[in-house]
C-alpha cells in the first residue's frame, strides 16, 4: 500500500523589516551627525588653537596625529552606522560589504593605531591615558576578530564581534555625555575632595567618562545580542501536538 508523508509547508523568506521599523536607526543616524557635526569642524583647519584636546608641550607630530584620528574616527562612526544597519546589511549585500571594508581598513584599524598614540601622549592625566589606551587596544582587537570571522566564513560570529567594534566605536559620544554630568556632580565638591582644584575635578570628571563609557556600551552589545539569541529559541507553538508532526505509518 502507498503510503504520503504530508511534509509542512516551507517557511516564506524573511524579509528585512523596514526601517520605520527599526526605530532606533533614524535617531542613531542623527545622532552621529550631529556629534560629527559639532566635533569635527575645529579639526579640519589644522589649527592647533582649536583643538579640544591639548597638545602636550614640545610635542609636533601630537596635533597632526590627532587630525588624522579624527578623520579616520569620523569614516568609522558614518560608516559603523550602515553596518548594523538589519534591512541595509540584507538588501545591499555588496554595499554591506564595501562600507565594511571602508569601516575596518579606512577608519577602526588606522584610527585604532593613532588612538594608542594619541591616549600615551594625552594630558588629561595616568587613568585616562589607561583608559584610552585600554578602549583603543580593545577597538583594534575585537575589529580584527570580526574581520577574522568574516573571511572563515562564520557569519555569526563576525555580526557578534563587530556589534562590540561599533559599541567601541560610538563611546566617544556616550564619553562626553557622561563627562558633563560628571562635572555637574563633582563641582560641589571641589573644594572638599579636590582641595580647590577645579583642574583636578576636570581630570577625574573626564576619567569616569572614559571609563564607563566603553563599558556600557560593551554590556549593552552583549546583552543585545543575547536578548536576540535568546529569541531565536522559542519553544514549539501551543496546542501542536508533536506526534501529529510525525508521517503516519
Amino acid at each position: 500500500m502507498t503510503q504520503t508523508t504530508n511534509a509542512p509547508p516551507a517557511a516564506p523568506p524573511r524579509r528585512a523589516q523596514a526601517w520605520w521599523r527599526r526605530p532606533w536607526i533614524v535617531p542613531l543616524l542623527l545622532l552621529v551627525t550631529a556629534f560629527l557635526a559639532f566635533s569635527v569642524p575645529p579639526y579640519l583647519t589644522f589649527d592647533p588653537s582649536l583643538s579640544r584636546l591639548e597638545p602636550p608641550a614640545g610635542n609636533h607630530l601630537y596635533y597632526p596625529l590627532l587630525v588624522a584620528h579624527v578623520l579616520f574616527g569620523t569614516v568609522a562612526m558614518a560608516t559603523a552606522c550602515f553596518q548594523i544597519w538589519p534591512a541595509f546589511r540584507t538588501q545591499h549585500l555588496r554595499g554591506h560589504r564595501i562600507t565594511g571594508r571602508i569601516y575596518v581598513f579606512g577608519g577602526a584599524l588606522p584610527a585604532g593605531l593613532l588612538g594608542l598614540y594619541i591616549g600615551w601622549h594625552t594630558t588629561g592625566g595616568p587613568s585616562v591615558r589607561i583608559a584610552n589606551l585600554v578602549g583603543s587596544a580593545l577597538w583594534l582587537t575585537v575589529t580584527i576578530t570580526g574581520l577574522r570571522m568574516a573571511r572563515q566564513r562564520r557569519y555569526g560570529e563576525h555580526r557578534k564581534w563587530m556589534s562590540r567594534s561599533f559599541a567601541l566605536a560610538m563611546s566617544i559620544v556616550l564619553s562626553r555625555v557622561i563627562n558633563v554630568v560628571a562635572t555637574i556632580a563633582l563641582m560641589p565638591q571641589v573644594d572638599t575632595t579636590f582641595g580647590g582644584s577645579k583642574e583636578l575635578m576636570k581630570y577625574s570628571a573626564a576619567s569616569i567618562g572614559v571609563w564607563l563609557s566603553p563599558l556600557l556600551l560593551l554590556l549593552l552589545a552583549d546583552w543585545l545580542l543575547e536578548r536576540r539569541k535568546s529569541g531565536t529559541r522559542r519553544p514549539a507553538a501551543r496546542g501542536v501536538d508533536p506526534a501529529s508532526r510525525a508521517p503516519a505509518r
